[in-house]
Order: C-alpha cells, then sequence, then structure tokens
C-alpha cells in the first residue's frame, strides 16, 4: 500500500500538491462548522466531541504551565553562568577557534533597529572577532539600503571579524521574504569566510537572525559550548527563548497580550524536544547548510521548511536544541493603533501561512522510507496537528459548547445536553492555571518599564488578560482561518515586512 501511495505522488506531483493544500483549510471549516450542523442532525456526538477538546485543552494547559515554570528556572540559571569561564576549562585549545556567521536579512528595517541589533552582537561575551555578520539587504530598497549600510559600517566597521554587505538581487524563480534573502546571504557569507579566507568550514556555525533581534550577552558563548559538547553537531539546530519584549510596553495592550503569550509558549516549547522546532532567529553549522543546499528560495516560510529539509536529508537523524537564553524581539508596533492592529494581522496571518509547508512535510514523510516509522510520524503529526487546529481551537473553546443547546432544543432537554455547558465551563476554568501562570511568568521576565509607573498601571496590567476571548479572535482565530482559506483556494500570499517604527 506505501509504495502504490509513493508511486502516485511521484506520477501526479501537481495534483498530490494541491490536494495536500487543499487539505488545511477543508479539515479547519469542517470542525468549526460541526458543531452548527452537527447539533441539529447527531448532537451527542458534538457533544462528546466538544467535552473531548476540553479535556485536550485543559492538558495542554497544565502541561503549558509546568514546562513554562521549568523553563523560566532554566533561563533564569543559564543567563548567571559563566559559559565563557566553562569553554574555557573544557576545550582549552578549541574553544576560541569557533567561529560564528550572523547572516541579517533586512528590508526596510530602520537604522535604529540595525544599530540595536549590531550593538547587541557586540556586546557578547564571546570573542567578537570570531562573530561575522553579513547585513543582506534587498537590492529594490535602493539607495536607502546604501545609506544604512554606510552608517552600519562608520560604527561598527572594527568590530567584528567581518563585518559585510549584501545586496540581494530580485532573481526569477523566487520568492521575495527573508528565505530567499538568508539563501543569498548565507552564500555570499560562505564564499568570503570559507572559499576566500580559508576558515575551517567544520568549525562555524551559521545564525538567521531576525533584524529586530537583540541576543542576550552569553548566546554565542552557550552555543560553542553545545556545539563543541554535543553528539553530531552537524545535525543539529540551536533555539533561543523568542520573547516580545524590546518594545513591550510602548504597544497597546492587547498587542502586549499577545506578546506576553508568544514570549511564555516560546520559553515552554523549549523544553519540549518532540515538538521544538527552529523559529524566528535560529543557529546550526555551516557545513550542515552547505550540505543541504542552504535555505529554499521558492517558500514564505522559512524557519520549519529548514528543519524538515534538514529532517529528512539526514534521514530522520537532525533535532532541535534548546538554548535557554532570552532573544528578544520586537512586538507588532506602527504609527498608530489601528496601523499597529493590521501589522499585527498581517503578521500573524505570515505565521499561519506555515501551514503551506505542510504539503512539502506530507509529500516528504510519505518518500522517506529510510527513517523509523514512529520517529518521523510523531515528528510530522505533531507539526500538522498545531497547524490544521490554529483556526479551530478559538472556536471549539469559546463558543462551541453552546451551540447545541442553542441550535437543538429537544437535545437541551436530555441529560447530556443540560450538562454539557457546565461540564465544558468546569474543565475550561480549570484549564486557566496556564493564564496565571503565564501572567506571573511574563511579569518577571518582563523588562522594566521604562517612565515610572503609578499604581494604576499595576492593578490594570492583570485585567488585559480578560481581553483574550476578543483578541483571540481578530488575531489567532481569523488570520490561521484566512491563511488557511487562501491555500484552499490557491490565492497565494506574497511576503509583506511587518513595518517598524
Amino acid at each position: 500500500m506505501g509504495n502504490i501511495i509513493r508511486t502516485y505522488f511521484r506520477r501526479h506531483p501537481v495534483k498530490t500538491q494541491r490536494a495536500l493544500e487543499i487539505l488545511p483549510g477543508v479539515f479547519s471549516w469542517s470542525m468549526i462548522l460541526f458543531p452548527f450542523w452537527g447539533s441539529l442532525i447527531i448532537p451527542d456526538i458534538v457533544a462528546y466531541y466538544i467535552i473531548a477538546f476540553a479535556i485536550y485543552w485543559l492538558y495542554k494547559s497544565l502541561l503549558l504551565s509546568v514546562l513554562a515554570i521549568a523553563s523560566h528556572l532554566k533561563i533564569k540559571a543559564a543567563g548567571k553562568f559563566d559559559w565563557v569561564a566553562d569553554i574555557k576549562k573544557d576545550f582549552p585549545k578549541k574553544w576560541n577557534k569557533m567561529h560564528h556567521v550572523i547572516i541579517i536579512p533586512t528590508y526596510k528595517e530602520p537604522l535604529t533597529t540595525l544599530v540595536r541589533t549590531l550593538t547587541a552582537l557586540q556586546n557578547q561575551n564571546y570573542p567578537v572577532k570570531n562573530l561575522h555578520v553579513m547585513l543582506s539587504f534587498e537590492e529594490r530598497d535602493g539607495e536607502k539600503a546604501k545609506i544604512k549600510s554606510k552608517e552600519l559600517h562608520k560604527k561598527f566597521k572594527n568590530v567584528f571579524g567581518n563585518l559585510w554587505t549584501t545586496y540581494h538581487p530580485d532573481i526569477i524563480g523566487e520568492v521575495k521574504g527573508k528565505s530567499s534573502n538568508t539563501c543569498w546571504g548565507a552564500k555570499q557569507a560562505k564564499k568570503f569566510l570559507i572559499d576566500e579566507q580559508g576558515f575551517d568550514l567544520g568549525l562555524v556555525t551559521i545564525t538567521s537572525e531576525d533584524a529586530d533581534a537583540v541576543f542576550h550577552p552569553s548566546y554565542f558563548a552557550a552555543i560553542t559550548q553545545d556545539f563543541l559538547t554535543v553528539d553530531k553537531p552537524y545535525n543539529k539546530i540551536w533555539q533561543g527563548a523568542i520573547v516580545f519584549y524590546n518594545n513591550i510596553w510602548k504597544v497597546p495592550a492587547p498587542v502586549r497580550v499577545l506578546s506576553a503569550m508568544f514570549s511564555v509558549t516560546q520559553m515552554y516549547i523549549l523544553m519540549r524536544s518532540d515538538r521544538l522546532i527552529n523559529f524566528s532567529t535560529y543557529t546550526t553549522s555551516l557545513k550542515h547548510v552547505v550540505e543541504i543546499d542552504y535555505w529554499d528560495t521558492n517558500v514564505i516560510p522559512e524557519d520549519y521548511r529548514l528543519f524538515f529539509k534538514s529532517y529528512f536529508a539526514k534521514k530522520g537523524d537532525f533535532e532541535a536544541r534548546p538554548i535557554f537564553l532570552p532573544i528578544l524581539s520586537d512586538a507588532a508596533e506602527s504609527h498608530s493603533a489601528w496601523a499597529t492592529y493590521n501589522n499585527l494581522y498581517q503578521q500573524l496571518t505570515r505565521w499561519a501561512w506555515g501551514v503551506s509547508d505542510d504539503a512539502y512535510i506530507i509529500k516528504q514523510y510519505i518518500q522517506a522510507t529510510e527513517i523509523p516509522f514512529w520517529d518521523k510520524t510523531i515528528r510530522v503529526f505533531k507539526t500538522i496537528q498545531d497547524h490544521f487546529l490554529w483556526p479551530v481551537n478559538w472556536f471549539a473553546v469559546t463558543i462551541s459548547a453552546f451551540i447545541p443547546p442553542l441550535l437543538n432544543p429537544a437535545f437541551n432537554r436530555t441529560v447530556l445536553g443540560k450538562t454539557l455547558p457546565q461540564v465544558t465551563s468546569t474543565l475550561l476554568t480549570l484549564s486557566l492555571v496556564s493564564m496565571l501562570v503565564i501572567f506571573i511568568v511574563d511579569a518577571i521576565n518582563r523588562p522594566e518599564r521604562p517612565n515610572k509607573r503609578n499604581v494604576f498601571s499595576y492593578i490594570m496590567q492583570p485585567f488585559e488578560f480578560l481581553l483574550l476571548p476578543i483578541i483571540g479572535f481578530f488575531f489567532s482565530a481569523l488570520p490561521g482561518i484566512d491563511a488557511h482559506t487562501r491555500l484552499m483556494f490557491g490565492k497565494y500570499i506574497e511576503y509583506k515586512v511587518t513595518e517598524k517604527i
């Protein structure tokens, strides 16, 4: 049976691609609409579906609570640890032979943002002459990019081992965005550092850094320590804790709440080796990137694509490893509250567009006969589960329990119909413990407000989280269903850079 499916996929690449692109939208719309039509025909099954989802949500919430606290404690400990002293002791002859290439793909980023990013690199505990920075501008940014490049070179020209600038041209067949830009910058960096300057390819890592990311001072020391310690370092990718705290006090309350949710979730995910996949800003070995022929240039979401390209190329012998250090990023922000919300929506739709990778992942899964069945199945299933359920979660958790009694009065007179809202309400109330944990962990890790806070500000901070049901609809469910529906109808999105101010 497996051979028949594999043969069919090979013989019909276009047809199977479209079928797999349609699948997420069909699934999400079916799950969203099921409680409506099902309440009229099979209300008992709908009720059990809703209860099962509430139990699943409670399990997820409790797991997040426990692991987010554990991750928070690890992050605090790692932030105080002397990583340089540790690698000097363990690898006295090799520690300073490690070099790190940092690719910063940038388009329309303000100069102040890039200065902040390079300043954080300048402040690394690891020898900064072992850091080699590639500023990968877009050629279509024109004279503005050249002016920014000139200013950055003036300020940082003698700081790093190398500070290069490249201008990614528009190439036919490429999709404009971070993935194609990073690929271009990485190839240029390899050419300059390895081919021309003769550095050892086996002792160089490469980092894809978002232009607004601010590394913890110990990040590259921690990367060096783990690279030199771990078995098979060329089969690894490293991920720090992405927290959206750079501008947390400047954005409106709904964006602040979402930033808190995302930040604590990113801390939690570092504890899940079965689910951890590189996201946004991450590091791997340059040797590995060369072996798999760099980032793909025909996709928008580059992080998950790079992971699964690596995973299947290495026949399953590839994993993401956590670095328990924060990487500060910007929350969506613009010149007005409405423009900020629009920015956030576009950013989340782009993130949800990661579902477009699922067709590639499923195809690779079917063809990957050399990877142990359960290993690849668990890894792929959990990724697809997260992608497929993105638009469904809000509807299943927030309104589904009220639909069967509302649409089917006869069912409302049964024991199951009468108890359904109470049962689901109890389960979902218990799951609110995760909201308390998220609030506390976020409050501890969030940077101090620049201006002095009054008592009212402290009192109102917890109440911001009461906005979550509304925020969840507009900035989770809608972007998710938007991305799924566009993919289902073949209305492919273009990469839109989130405006920075």
